[in-house]
């Protein structure tokens, strides 16, 4: 099993890396919304206490873009029942797509957090460390049911609509969490509410990861 997500995560970077321009797009659409927000707050004093929160919506809006392709080569190459064909298990595939989604939402993340940080003039008191983690946490919780639900809406009418109507009330308490726990590692974190934030995080990255995978044999075969 191992081995076979690997080969489909390998599969899905090679893909990723032909098409660097997805990766840009959607960096260049959560940096949009990024700046949108810094420039509509009216106050500059408080723009440091919503600078976790605008990475995280940013990073929210511009994973449905990131999700609603993952699976367009398939369906544009007719290659989805070719990959039903392959000698692997559909757990694998969705593993394997799922992770690689993870990698992109992370990349995007990491090159956005300096720019907010500079940004919004907001200094990173907290552990760093804590920040890596809630942000590998936080993209693993959109990549997980987003995985699922862009097989569910990819060859359905208006699919880069109903992928975000699906998916937007699912990760709210995730993004909510992440959201919450970057605030608390750029403004410090006096309670030590973080550690509590990202065992919600983790929770739910448990729970929809293997759901998520469970599910998504049924409906591929579907």
């Amino acid at each position: 099993m191992l081995r076979q997500t690997l080969h489909m995560l390998g599969k899905e970077m090679l893909t990723e890396w032909r098409q660097r321009a997805r990766i840009s797009g959607v960096f260049w659409f959560a940096f949009a919304i990024v700046l949108m927000v810094a420039f509509a707050t009216p106050n500059s004093a408080v723009l440091p206490q919503v600078a976790g929160g605008t990475l995280w919506l940013g990073l929210l809006l511009a994973s449905t873009r990131s999700l609603d392709q993952s699976y367009a080569v398939e369906l544009e190459h007719g290659a989805m029942e070719g990959l039903m064909l392959w000698p692997v298990d559909p757990i694998a595939i969705y593993y394997g797509k799922a992770l690689a989604n993870t990698l992109v939402l992370v990349l995007v993340a990491f090159a956005l957090l300096p720019l907010v940080i500079a940004i919004f003039d907001a200094p990173v008191v907290g552990n760093p460390l804590n920040l890596i983690v809630i942000v590998l946490l936080g993209c693993m919780a959109l990549a997980a049911p987003g995985t699922l639900y862009g097989l569910i809406t990819s060859q359905a009418r208006g699919s880069s609509v109903l992928l975000p109507l699906l998916l937007f009330p699912l990760v709210v308490p995730a993004v909510l969490a992440a959201a919450n726990a970057t605030t608390k590692v750029f403004e410090g974190d006096p309670m030590e509410q973080v550690p509590s934030w990202l065992a919600l995080l983790t929770a739910f990255d448990i729970i929809f990861w293997s759901l998520s995978g469970i599910a998504y044999g049924k409906l591929l075969e579907d």
